[in-house]
């Protein structure tokens, strides 16, 4: 296995830039990467090498294992990564005893809803460093959550919230639409997604292709809360507003910001 600290160390030689939001998403990027050969060992290796580099992608490495463990017993069962789960459990603070004992759709929602504690514990360390630079909300994974457990009113008030503060904001943090995020989204994500892949399959080799902004985010899970809650055309109305600020807004090299903004534009015209 390639050294898991040397493309972190490599970003940090260039000038202490985890200080940098820029760079500090690219660390994220990094780390986020490397779940896709991920061992016992190679866990034992990231923690050592990410508690000495930096403590926030620590927290950020947690809860994408967290994610990925939860999506590998999704699919294969629990059995396999039982041994991986123990480890993970020591960091989590629980009791391996008491997880062996569950289901395994049990398991996936404790993997799913530890991972987003650590993850708006990320955010709010982000919020911390960076907010006299960037606009940080740090409710937004927290809002798709409660959308992925049907708690669409609790999700839309925290959207909509999110929309009010980022819509006109100058800088603002990505959220990596990898897998292990998506599994927290609905079919029709899964299934864009997808299709950006079949239009080009090493489109993930490029990180700008495989993020969307916070906003971008809100404003998805705002329009389907909305028509979850069977909202009224005026605010219907308003949200499509939004939307049409944020396609302004965002390059149109931002391909999959587009295409998700241009997704919920299209669920409300439809239902309009």
């Amino acid at each position: 296995m390639k050294n898991c600290g040397e493309e972190l160390l490599r970003l940090l030689s260039l000038g202490k830039p985890l200080s940098d939001t820029n760079h500090f998403e690219g660390a994220s990027y990094v780390v986020s990467g490397s779940l896709y050969s991920a061992t016992v060992r190679s866990y034992f290796v990231w923690m050592k090498e990410l508690t000495k580099l930096d403590s926030r992608l620590r927290v950020y490495f947690i809860s994408f294992v967290c994610l990925h463990v939860a999506c590998k017993i999704s699919i294969e069962g629990s059995s396999r990564w039982m041994k991986f789960l123990a480890v993970l459990c020591d960091d989590l603070g629980c009791n391996i005893s008491l997880l062996e004992t569950k289901k395994t759709s049990e398991l996936v929602d404790f993997l799913q809803n530890s991972a987003v504690e650590h993850l708006t514990t990320f955010r709010q360390l982000e919020a911390r460093d960076f907010g006299f630079i960037a606009t940080i909300v740090t409710t937004d994974f927290e809002a798709m959550y409660a959308f992925k457990r049907g708690d669409y009113q609790h999700s839309l008030q925290l959207s909509a919230q999110n929309v009010r503060t980022l819509l006109y904001a100058v800088r603002m943090p990505d959220v990596l639409l990898l897998p292990e995020i998506i599994q927290l989204l609905d079919d029709d994500i899964v299934s864009l997604t997808a299709l950006t892949l079949i239009a080009n399959p090493k489109c993930r080799d490029e990180p700008r292709n495989v993020y969307i902004t916070q906003l971008t985010l809100s404003l998805y899970l705002m329009t389907q809360c909305q028509l979850k809650l069977r909202h009224s055309v005026t605010s219907l109305d308003q949200t499509l507003d939004y939307i049409k600020v944020a396609q302004r807004r965002h390059p149109l090299d931002r391909t999959l910001d587009q295409l998700t903004l241009k997704l919920a534009e299209r669920k409300i015209l439809t239902h309009i």
